[in-house]
């Protein structure tokens, strides 16, 4: 967090916090709702100035109740998320991955595939949607413990069963499950339209 927003906090903790003002899609990029109706699912404004967009990423949060903001000086500003917190895409030279707000992924710890063909990973700063342009090339390099290609050995998994894969050069073994879309959220710990 940005020095100048911690120092906004101190000087007037009390400000509350706003819902609906801003949204984070499915392919990492913040949405303005200039109405305040993030809540009702509409696309919203693309928000495309490049400071901007620093500052909201260096000061993204979440609360311990799953809800996630963009710390705005002193007052949060809570945002919808249309896919997770966040986006994860292949990083330039395709070994690792980077979230939306160009940190790199060090590590997985798990790894979840929904019935809609979306995969999850839980990364340190939080859990995150691989973009969907992205997806195929990851797929393509994810191997089992033993090494065998994920796309090989997917169609034997069932739910409720995991089998451990890694991307390797990047990332050890960790398990992969299958996941209902419609349990993403709860399961990965996030609320995806957070309310005052």
């Amino acid at each position: 967090m940005d020095p100048s927003v911690k120092d906004a906090i101190a000087r007037w903790p009390d400000v509350p916090a706003v819902f609906g003002w801003l949204s984070l899609d499915a392919r990492g990029r913040w949405r303005l709702h200039p109405q305040g109706l993030a809540a009702q699912g509409g696309p919203g404004e693309s928000i495309t100035n490049t400071q901007i967009l620093g500052f909201i990423n260096r000061n993204y949060e979440h609360d311990d109740a799953g809800r996630w903001f963009f710390q705005n000086g002193p007052q949060r500003v809570y945002v919808r998320l249309d896919a997770a917190p966040y986006v994860l895409r292949l990083s330039d030279d395709s070994r690792a991955l980077v979230t939306h707000t160009d940190a790199a992924v060090e590590t997985v710890s798990g790894w979840w595939l929904d019935d809609a063909g979306q995969l999850y990973a839980m990364t340190p700063p939080g859990p995150g949607i691989v973009l969907d342009r992205d997806l195929p090339a990851l797929l393509e390099r994810l191997a089992t413990e033993d090494g065998a290609p994920l796309l090989d050995v997917l169609d034997g998994l069932a739910p409720g069963q995991a089998i451990r894969i890694a991307l390797p050069g990047a990332y050890p073994a960790s398990p992969l499950r299958l996941i209902d879309q419609a349990d993403v959220a709860a399961t990965l710990g996030f609320q995806a339209n957070p309310a005052a």
